[in-house]
């Protein structure tokens, strides 16, 4: 055999072993094979035309998904929805790389489509296409439109992939996409945190929380107090138009700050019922890091209210670490980069506010009005005493002196004290709760032995009072502030 016989050889004999693949992987009870399914809509060869791809968030599933059944509900627009079945691998090949396999092993062909179900608010659920491919004609263009809801566990992003007769077709799609999915986002007036993956860095699924129901007298404050801030949070909003119509800015930052337990979350609860049209986004603990994510769905989802919990973790003056905080510097881009015509306003808590960075706490544009929550006066206990204590039976006389025993204790305090006296009525065998089991629940919490305790609620005895911040903040600066910062879960109103 000369060279040449052996290259004829060897080129039937591929051919040959390429076609046994082809049978033996051939479509069960003679299902069409993707590709002849879509060159036969198309009209013309699929492995020839341009594939324009766009990745989505995890979160934004349920978006994409309400945005594409807009278009496709246009009049004049026909679809198919098909599934893809076969072969090993599927979601991890690209659109280009299912046809070319399709075509050249006969591993993929036309079977069912995969759904899943994503949350949408605290109690509703929709149902999405998981992977599924669209052939769209929409009078003017036919293409396919492969969606993958992406598979975080094994590296597999989110995306939308066009195939079209051209590029600029595709893009162009892809932008109408775009306006549909800013029109109708689901997460639009939603109360929401990010949740972390588990499998990559960046966020996974999004929690919807229930927007709080507070009413304004629930909200023990000194007087002119919650006025400063109405006026501030719920005045800009109320007034928008006229703002902007005498070239105001929107955007505004509110920092709460105060020793613990004093009502700076219970406050960010009442302000996140009243603004019932804000989307709520809320950033506590690791969640911080995900305040650019935060910032743009501000952008699209205005009026929109960003709430980070106990920001002197991250925010902490970068006086005390030569390089400074890295995270501290998102937050102050991010607070930088929204525009001033955007309808968005931060809301920042912290127990300890002289760690807070001067960028961050007197700057105007970033915080524009920072309110001390004080440990309430007499007055404000008297109050709490009242809104807390309903059910018990309490003489003005015992109330008095209840409030005089409690000075210098925070709002949180005499939550507890409240509860435990009801507790103690229960223990005793008393159907009703009584002055006896609160001025045992106060000695009782008053005692050494409670001393944690009263810590944990934001307050101690003595003379100088050692808030328990302060030791969280220096255990924060020697070994980092993730390990100290809350749970995810342990968030402003879910309590």
């Amino acid at each position: 055999m000369d060279e040449a016989e052996v290259g004829q050889f060897g080129s039937l004999f591929s051919e040959f072993l390429e076609r046994v693949v082809h049978t033996a992987r051939a479509a069960p009870g003679g299902a069409e094979p993707l590709v002849d399914r879509i060159e036969s809509f198309l009209g013309s060869d699929p492995l020839g035309l341009p594939v324009v791809s766009e990745r989505f968030g995890a979160f934004e599933h349920a978006t994409v998904q309400l945005a594409i059944d807009h278009l496709l509900a246009r009049p004049g627009t026909r679809h198919q929805l098909v599934g893809v079945a076969g072969g090993g691998g599927r979601e991890h090949h690209s659109l280009t790389e299912l046809l070319e396999t399709a075509r050249r092993h006969g591993e993929f062909w036309i079977g069912a489509v995969d759904y899943a179900t994503v949350p949408v608010s605290v109690d509703e659920e929709r149902t999405c296409v998981r992977f599924g491919l669209y052939l769209i004609d929409d009078g003017r263009r036919r293409f396919a439109v492969l969606l993958r809801a992406g598979n975080p566990e094994h590296g597999v992003p989110a995306m939308l992939e066009v195939l079209a007769p051209s590029a600029d077709d595709a893009r162009a799609w892809l932008a109408g996409l775009r306006e549909e999915r800013a029109a109708c986002n689901v997460l639009r007036g939603q109360v929401l945190s990010f949740e972390p993956s588990n499998f990559e860095p960046g966020i996974g699924p999004v929690r919807f929380h229930r927007r709080p129901e507070l009413h304004r007298s629930e909200v023990i404050l000194p007087p002119g107090t919650l006025e400063r801030i109405e006026r501030q949070v719920v005045g800009v909003a109320s007034h928008r138009d006229r703002l902007a119509s005498e070239g105001r800015h929107l955007k505004r930052g509110v920092l709460f700050y105060g020793p613990p337990g004093t009502g700076k979350t219970h406050t960010v609860r009442y302000l996140t019922g009243a603004l019932r049209e804000f989307t709520v986004v809320l950033l506590a603990g690791p969640a911080i890091r995900f305040v650019a994510e935060a910032c743009a769905l501000a952008r699209t989802l205005q009026p929109s209210l960003i709430v980070l919990e106990d920001c002197d973790l991250v925010a902490e003056d970068r006086s005390f670490t030569p390089y400074g905080n890295p995270l501290l510097f998102t937050v102050l881009d991010e607070m930088d980069g929204l525009g001033s015509d955007i309808d968005a306003c931060f809301l920042l808590t912290t127990n300890r506010v002289d760690l807070l960075e001067p960028a961050l706490a007197q700057r105007p544009g970033r915080v524009d009005l920072a309110v001390e929550i004080p440990l309430p006066d007499e007055d404000g206990r008297h109050r709490l005493l009242d809104m807390y204590g309903r059910g018990i039976d309490l003489a003005a006389s015992d109330a008095n002196l209840v409030v005089e025993r409690t000075a210098g204790v925070p709002a949180s305090f005499v939550k507890e004290m409240t509860r435990r006296a009801t507790l103690i009525a229960a223990e005793r065998g008393s159907d009703s709760t009584e002055s006896i089991d609160v001025h045992a629940a106060v000695d009782e919490l008053m005692t050494a032995n409670e001393t944690l305790t009263r810590r944990l609620l934001g307050t101690d005895e003595g003379a100088e009072r050692d808030w328990p911040t302060t030791d969280v903040s220096e255990r924060g600066r020697r070994r980092g502030w993730f390990a100290y910062a809350p749970h995810p879960s342990r968030l402003p109103l879910d309590g």
